[in-house]
């Protein structure tokens, strides 16, 4: 049972508890820039790039993470 918890954050070079509160924090923003999202197809004019800068800045986080934990 552990090991369910804890073989995708060690391939990641993460611990259970780092890889829970990396993955929460990214869910976080993700979620923050859905609501953007989803208030700018209402409202066109507002939020125009929220979206994709979230997109990008949590792309180069993870690119960044995954450079840093490599062997």
């Amino acid at each position: 049972m552990k090991n369910l918890f804890t073989t995708h954050p060690a391939s990641v070079g993460e611990t259970y508890l780092e890889h829970l509160l990396v993955a929460a924090a990214f869910g976080a923003r993700l979620f923050i820039a859905g609501i953007a999202c989803c208030v700018h197809a209402v409202l066109p004019w507002l939020f125009v790039t929220t979206g994709s800068r979230a997109v990008m800045r949590l792309h180069d986080s993870m690119v960044r993470s995954r450079v840093r934990n490599e062997p």
